[in-house]
């Protein structure tokens, strides 16, 4: 099986507190793979692992290996910047630069990343607008601030910000929590584009969301109070909402939990 994660004895720290402990797992390239589990488990943080995001948390530390395509992102000498162009982020809420056009949202990263031709960007930036389902709603008012959008045009301009440096990981820490129902069928129907392209890792407290857009699920949980996170099980989604082998989980996705 080909992986483009794989992430042996994974365990985060705040500090002197451990988030989540011993976390093993592998992701397969252009899948999607969701993580579930009762708030507070350590799914988010476990997923900022993925990119080097946790350790910007002051106190955030991490023992263990992500390896992405084989190389160590905690290996010496390696830039977390560097990471997370291969790695990309979209979070829970919309957060598209107040004071910048849409096309310069989407523009922002290839700039960071390098000088890029405007001929060269117009083209990115449509495609990506594109690639997110996003371009003939905005293709009119490009030079317009991003902020103006509704809060699903936002989310998909953030998706189209993350997708135009090309990644070859897409991480999204719950995309749709604070979207109506529309727009999260929308981020659904995206996801399912998307994942032609990219890996993509969401976290999503929507059991018919990860039903519906994920190819596996991974189901984390807390061994007890004040206990950090664990990987419970992760199997293909079908199986585990249809016969996981854990109780836990079958109490979690049927609502006996607790």
């Amino acid at each position: 099986m080909a992986k483009r994660i794989d992430v042996s004895g994974l365990t985060a720290y705040y500090g002197s507190h451990k988030a989540i402990e011993d976390i093993s797992m592998t992701v397969e390239p252009r899948s999607v793979t969701a993580f579930i589990g009762p708030s507070g488990c350590g799914k988010s943080t476990f997923l900022r692992t993925l990119n080097r995001m946790h350790e910007v948390t002051p106190g955030g530390r991490v023992e263990g290996k992500v390896l992405l395509d084989d190389e160590d992102l905690y290996g010496a000498g390696v830039d977390p910047v560097a990471v997370r162009r291969e790695v990309g982020m979209v979070f829970q809420r919309p957060n598209p630069f107040p004071t910048m056009s849409i096309f310069d949202n989407v523009a922002a990263g290839l700039r960071l990343n390098g000088d890029h031709r405007k001929s060269e960007l117009n083209d990115i930036v449509e495609r990506s607008l594109k690639g997110a389902n996003l371009w003939n709603e905005v293709k009119d008012r490009l030079n317009k601030p991003g902020s103006g959008l509704s809060g699903g045009q936002q989310q998909r301009l953030c998706i189209a910000r993350a997708i135009a440096v090309e990644p070859k990981v897409l991480l999204m820490d719950e995309p749709c929590s604070a979207l109506d129902p529309i727009s999260t069928l929308a981020i659904e129907d995206l996801i399912g584009e998307l994942k032609e392209r990219f890996t993509i890792v969401i976290v999503t407290h929507n059991m018919q969301q990860a039903a519906r857009v994920s190819d596996r699920t991974a189901f984390f949980n807390l061994a007890g109070v004040g206990q950090p996170g664990k990987l419970i099980e992760i199997d293909e989604t079908e199986r585990i909402f249809s016969n996981p082998s854990v109780q836990a989980t079958e109490d979690y996705i049927s609502g006996r939990f607790g």
